[in-house]
């Protein structure tokens, strides 16, 4: 479906729009507010779901997913990942996948290496025109890192790191990879947060809200728009730019990636 012949007023590059009990109307209303969405989902059964639900909006892009969180040990996360590598093989835009090492989730550590490395592994084998993926990588930036370099893919895709937490070194390499980084307000909450949106290069440099804050509830559009914009007001004052500015170049940017 076409999209507007202008960039979005803003656009969410990381949203869980379709674990929102009133996902419908907050799209609508979304449309009527010019907020664009990348629906970044956590399984390929969901990505499937939000593919159907959300091929009206023009406003919607959908994700393939298989987020850290629901990696599961042994066979089945064997069988999850072949099956988000097989689907992320052919879609444009994947997401959220990545690794969460932190001490909650670092039991499935070898499921999660395993599977993003097969994910990573199919969109480098499968190369497609404007591939973007949305990563999580929290406490495994470096290895995230490792797979995307070992697989030769930010020189072809498109790999933005969401709520980008890792530390100063693996920010440079981030960096120097060519890895774009997308904010919301509680990345630019912490001093770490607010240096890395300082020092990213404009033009990769998105917003997001990880919005709903609890899955599976309902969520107001109106806060998913004042989200983004209290992160582009925050933006341009650790920026020292003009928030116009700032806005138009983001959007821009954002909607190109999502062909929108």
């Amino acid at each position: 479906m076409n999209g507007p012949t202008r960039p979005w007023r803003l656009v969410d590059m990381h949203c869980h729009l379709d674990r929102m009990t009133n996902a419908d109307k907050v799209a609508e209303r979304a449309l009527e507010l010019d907020v664009a969405v990348l629906c970044t989902t956590v399984g390929p059964d969901d990505a499937q779901g939000a593919q159907a639900t959300f091929a009206s909006y023009p406003n919607v892009r959908v994700a393939a997913g298989l987020h850290p969180w629901w990696v599961a040990d042994g066979a089945k996360g064997e069988r999850q990942g072949a099956r988000a590598a097989e689907m992320a093989a052919s879609w444009n835009l994947v997401g959220e996948v990545g690794l969460d090492l932190s001490p909650a989730h670092a039991g499935t550590r070898n499921a999660q290496l395993s599977a993003f490395d097969r994910i990573v592994s199919a969109c480098a084998g499968h190369p497609r025109e404007g591939r973007v993926l949305s990563i999580h990588a929290v406490h495994a930036a470096s290895e995230a890192l490792d797979i995307l370099e070992r697989h030769r893919l930010p020189g072809n895709a498109t790999c933005i790191f969401h709520w980008f937490s890792g530390t100063s070194a693996d920010f440079d390499r981030l960096r120097r990879l060519g890895c774009h980084i997308s904010v919301s307000e509680r990345m630019l909450a912490s001093k770490r947060g607010r240096e890395y949106a300082r020092q990213m290069p404009l033009d990769r440099l998105h917003l997001e809200t990880d919005a709903p804050p609890r899955l599976d509830e309902a969520y107001p559009a109106e806060e998913l728009e004042r989200s983004l914009s209290r992160s582009l007001d925050a933006l341009a004052r650790i920026r020292g730019t003009k928030r116009e500015e700032l806005a138009a170049h983001i959007a821009q940017t954002s909607s190109r990636l999502l062909s929108m």
